[in-house]
């Protein structure tokens, strides 16, 4: 797969790095982070590929006006400011850079754990206000207790690692990856069911989507220990927040940490609002990818997946065709070859067939694999 880029439109806040590396291979980049809706819609159609945080939202009437537009570049893992339908329907890619934000999303996932077993924030705030208060601040060791990751890709794996330094047992729970794969980072893979029960703090990793909305509900906050934490640096609306709301209200959840909501900013008086207030919520302005390292690291890595499609090579991070991570590629190598073998002699013994009789044309093929064990 190649891509003509000749025009680039960075929309949201984007490290320099990117604009850097897409003009040293001599293609021009706009800035337009001060450009309102109207001049977005005007303007849109004279650009190849889009580039965006999670500020600006391609919807299907920005994409309408983007007659030129090939590809939309999402520097950051989540695409819920894209419509990816619209796009795959208009023939749009979308690209996002699923590594970039790993160890930050990992690290703060982290802190967050912490600051929540110890009621860090709330004694730094007493503190701050003149209160010297160790007994109400009395905090619970992370050493023993069983963490539940749900969603066992990049930052679920990071945050296991991590974690089990503390001590802590690590359950997880991921419909495509297998036991053993799991296993091989020391999570002992489970179904949802088995998980509630067991899981002394229960942390969110996976995208959202259908299948994973109020994926944490109230029926699952039910079946918990009534100690359970919860921890979302995920996406808002993975976790019911009304359904949380009434479990940190009625003592069935013994707290939440929260980098991202169904509303953000949140508005006050909606639930979102009262989930922040709550005196057992540990929550930050989704600073999940808030890193200077981060940043910088998505800007790379999306101008450099840009490159490599314009230049025609291996194209990964593509959400709407069928891709193979930069992990994989060199995993896969072997069977792809082997598979392109395969092809070739299934279309000589047909060429051949086709001037034998039956009995003649018959093949036996043994075929031996020897190396990766999948």
């Amino acid at each position: 797969m190649t891509l003509d880029i000749q025009q680039v439109l960075i929309s949201d806040p984007v490290d320099p790095v990117c604009s850097q590396i897409l003009q040293n291979h001599g293609i021009s980049v706009t800035y337009a982070r001060q450009w309102t809706k109207e001049r977005l819609l005007q303007e849109i159609q004279n650009y190849e590929v889009l580039i965006v945080r999670s500020e600006t939202k391609v919807t299907d009437e920005v994409l309408a006006a983007a007659t030129k537009l090939r590809l939309v570049g999402r520097a950051g893992t989540g695409l819920d400011n894209v419509d990816i339908s619209a796009a795959t329907r208009r023939g749009v890619l979308v690209m996002n850079t699923p590594g970039g934000n790993t160890m930050s999303a990992a690290e703060h996932t982290c802190a967050m754990i912490a600051a929540l077993s110890r009621h860090i924030p709330q004694a730094c705030a007493a503190l701050k206000n003149g209160v010297w208060d160790r007994k109400t601040y009395m905090g619970n060791e992370l050493h023993g207790k069983t963490l539940a990751i749900l969603g066992l890709g990049r930052i679920g794996r990071e945050v296991a690692i991590r974690m089990q330094a503390f001590g802590m047992k690590t359950i997880g729970y991921d419909p495509v990856i297998s036991k053993e794969s799991a296993a091989e980072f020391k999570v002992d893979k489970m179904e949802l069911e088995e998980i509630w029960p067991l899981a002394d703090y229960i942390s969110v990793h996976t995208p959202y989507m259908p299948q994973t909305h109020h994926l944490i509900n109230a029926e699952a906050l039910k079946r918990c220990k009534s100690t359970v934490r919860i921890i979302n640096i995920a996406r808002g609306g993975i976790v019911d927040e009304a359904a949380l709301l009434d479990a940190l209200i009625s003592d069935r959840c013994k707290g939440a940490a929260l980098d991202v909501f169904v509303q953000e900013p949140p508005k006050e008086g909606t639930t979102t609002w009262q989930l922040i207030q709550h005196p057992r919520v540990v929550c930050t302005p989704h600073l999940g990818a808030s890193t200077v390292e981060a940043q910088e690291r998505v800007a790379r890595e999306i101008a450099e997946q840009l490159i490599d499609l314009a230049e025609g090579r291996q194209a990964v991070g593509i959400a709407n065709a069928p891709n193979l991570a930069r992990s994989m590629v060199e995993r896969n190598k072997p069977w792809m070859q082997l598979a392109q073998a395969l092809g070739y002699l299934a279309n000589s013994l047909a060429e051949g067939s086709l001037h034998r009789r039956p009995a003649e044309a018959e093949t036996n093929v043994e075929l031996i694999c020897c190396g990766t064990k999948f």
